[in-house]
């Protein structure tokens, strides 16, 4: 399925649970900066739209409804995903809504939610820098969430430096970026490999492991 037919089917989805005012502000909220982050980051991050929230009620400090663009919440943690243009938020705010929009921010955090301001005008000229930025900030979630398996400290850096490479790594570049020696970077690679989150790639014809690439999994949220 393409981006656009599971867009649909996840605002159809969405639609159908809610009424009134949270109905209302999902067809005026949802516009084409959010469905421009949906598709140019979103969508080629994950492939899918599975736990992501559009226009997500909360209360503010106030006791007043507030509405998030989307909350993303794949187990225990939350996040606040805003996507924030130029005009509507800097160049036509007054003070007192600067003020308001910071102590939101504040008491968003105090309830938990992890705030992610995403700039639109990169949207426009430069998602990759969106992309690259959110993998960093959302994938220890991931791993921390993955149900039924359990990571030594350095399998946990391990993976994560295999998910920022791209997907794949070298025992000699773990053993810089670690700090640790060779004999321990191979110890937990192996056992990585036993728990199917590497695979050993070897070189041409030869019998010798040159890297090893990440395996993504549906208990990672099929991430990258």
């Amino acid at each position: 399925m393409g981006f656009s037919e599971e867009h649909s089917r996840w605002l159809k989805y969405h639609m159908n649970r809610r009424t009134g005012e949270r109905k209302n502000r999902l067809e005026r909220g949802h516009g084409h900066g959010e469905r421009m982050f949906l598709e140019q980051v979103w969508w080629k991050m994950f492939g899918h739209l599975d736990d992501l929230h559009p226009e997500y009620e909360v209360a503010d400090w106030r006791g007043r409804p507030y509405f998030i663009d989307f909350v993303w919440k794949p187990g225990q943690v939350k996040f606040a995903i805003e996507v924030k243009g130029y005009g509507p938020h800097v160049q036509n705010m007054d003070r007192t809504r600067y003020r308001q929009e910071l102590n939101r921010e504040t008491f968003l955090q105090i309830g938990g939610f992890r705030v992610v301001a995403v700039p639109y005008d990169d949207l426009e000229v430069n998602p990759e820098l969106t992309i690259s930025l959110l993998k960093s900030l959302l994938t220890p979630s991931l791993v921390m969430n993955s149900e039924g398996e359990s990571f030594a400290r350095l399998e946990r850096e391990i993976i994560l430096i295999a998910i920022r490479s791209d997907g794949f790594i070298r025992p000699t570049d773990l053993v810089q970026e670690l700090g640790v020696n060779y004999r321990t970077v191979i110890r937990h690679v192996k056992s990585l490999c036993e728990k199917g989150k590497l695979k050993p790639i070897i070189a041409g014809e030869s019998s010798k492991v040159c890297r090893y690439e990440y395996i993504h999994s549906f208990k990672d949220s099929q991430l990258w």
